[in-house]
């Protein structure tokens, strides 16, 4: 399967798990996020039907931070975010905190399209989150936590050379450690 053809299929899925609502994913997430403590944390503004890691980043006890596209090809950057903050549109359309305020993540919530229990996801197709966390891994220790629903899963995510694994992988469901 190609991984076109494999977002595709997810795509599906999660509209349909997303229709169905977020289960324990919440819970799940917050279970995982607490060994970090007040580490800088890295989450997303969610879009269409991505599963929502706001509420658990508005009660994360340390700063909190949200990917900014700088360029095709470019690694992400993360600007701190607070609950009510102003945002604005970035490229590609995503909201970005209007107040630029560079946060290096120690842990990041990753979205995704797909994922499979070797720990691989299946993105968009920028390849951002990729050279982001080639990057950071480079510096020093940071942990990627996908957040799905478990409809996303599957069997085996096309993987490239440049596909970076995921440490954990958190859903309505369970967490799953690859």
């Amino acid at each position: 399967m190609t991984k076109s053809e494999a977002r595709q299929h997810a795509f599906a899925a999660r509209k349909a798990a997303h229709a169905a609502g977020p289960g324990r994913a919440a819970e799940h997430l917050r279970a995982a996020l607490a060994p970090f403590g007040a580490v800088p944390l890295a989450g997303y503004m969610p879009i269409r039907t991505e599963i929502d890691p706001l509420p658990v980043m508005a009660a994360h006890p340390g700063p909190v931070a949200v990917p900014v596209i700088v360029a095709q090809g470019q690694a992400l950057v993360f600007h701190r975010w607070t609950p009510g903050c102003v945002m604005v549109p970035g490229l590609f359309g995503a909201q970005v905190p209007a107040l630029a305020a560079p946060l290096v993540p120690r842990v990041l919530i990753v979205p995704l399209v797909g994922f499979d229990r070797r720990g691989y996801r299946l993105g968009y197709g920028g390849g951002f989150y990729d050279r982001t966390l080639q990057g950071l891994r480079a510096r020093g220790p940071v942990t990627a936590i996908g957040f799905a629903y478990a409809a996303q899963e599957m069997p085996a995510v096309p993987v490239e050379p440049t596909d970076q694994p995921l440490d954990l992988i958190v859903t309505d469901t369970e967490v799953i450690r690859p």
